[in-house]
């Protein structure tokens, strides 16, 4: 009996070097991974608890359009090393975003939105990112759409997780110099129009404090405006390209007195991206390189049927 008391406090020891084994591996792993296992949280936990109005036929809708739209476009085209993960990418983030009266309006936009990957395309790159693309032409397009931000409400448990997970992603995909550059010329800003406003300090701090925490300011951040598939190829351009979204996004905001700045910056500033790769060209970013393919090939960045 004592020597089986002992052997059950013996401290459980890993082998030699298991712990960098272990993080080796989730380098390896897709980072998009990463992002939908972070965008199914939120979406899990904005339906259960804060009550997105979102309906659960049109997240169906949603996927199955969307999911469907990328494997057609992937068969017609016959691209190769191209997955479903970016497409559910794209349909967690309009199920998240926009909100539609009727069950129809999604699965349209999600279809749109994907096909614009493979229609819209400019030196082998998508120009638009396909959640803004889609929620941009649902609000102009089509009846009874709307995109709510202030939905995320300004809780800062859920702000903190939204840096952490989302400084995740952006890290592993070497595009969070953006999403850093982003936030800190839109909330520089911010602080600056208090200043010039003489707003008082306690007041200053407080709305500071709500747009700091805001949840759809940081959703923006770290998941659309990083997408490194339609941001600048180099980190100069990159950072150029941050800072006039986030100086776009606050006149619309505060100046134009707008809603939803930070979608309509995006997408209006997006024709900037391929002017930019002219003018200041860097690598490419690749999700998965795969090195039996030509470069010119990888990840689908490429749309010329496969020889």
């Amino acid at each position: 009996m004592h020597s089986l008391s002992t052997q059950s406090s013996a401290p459980i020891t890993l082998p030699p070097g298991a712990w960098r084994r272990l993080g080796a591996r989730l380098a390896r792993c897709d980072a998009r991974l990463f992002q939908i296992a972070f965008l199914a949280t939120l979406l899990s936990i904005g339906v259960l608890l804060r009550d997105f109005s979102l309906r659960p036929g049109q997240m169906a809708l949603t996927f199955a359009a969307g999911l469907a739209a990328q494997w057609f476009w992937v068969r017609t085209l016959q691209l190769k090393n191209v997955g479903l993960l970016s497409a559910a990418i794209t349909c967690f983030g309009l199920s998240i975003l926009l909100r539609a009266d009727t069950y129809w309006v999604h699965p349209l936009i999600a279809m749109a939105a994907i096909s614009a990957k493979f229609v819209l395309r400019i030196n082998g790159k998508h120009v638009y990112n396909p959640a803004n693309l889609g929620v941009i032409l649902a609000i102009t397009l089509l009846p009874g759409a709307w995109v709510s931000p202030g939905q995320w409400g300004n809780d800062l448990a859920y702000a903190l997780w939204f840096v952490a997970l989302g400084g995740l992603v952006v890290q592993r995909a070497r595009r969070i110099d953006i999403s850093w550059m982003f936030l800190g010329c839109f909330l520089g800003l911010c602080i600056a129009r208090f200043v010039w406003l003489g707003v008082p300090l306690a007041r200053g701090l407080t709305l500071f404090s709500h747009q700091t925490q805001s949840g759809a300011l940081l959703l923006f951040a770290f998941f659309m405006i990083s997408d490194p598939m339609t941001i600048p190829n180099r980190t100069g351009a990159r950072l150029f390209y941050a800072a006039a979204v986030a100086l776009g996004a606050f006149l619309w905001q505060f100046y134009l007195y707008r809603p939803n700045g930070l979608i309509w910056a995006l997408f209006l500033l997006t024709p900037m991206v391929p002017l930019l790769d002219r003018l200041l060209p860097g690598a490419k970013h690749v999700w998965r390189p795969d090195p039996g393919l030509p470069a010119a090939r990888q990840n689908g960045d490429a749309i010329a049927p496969a020889s």
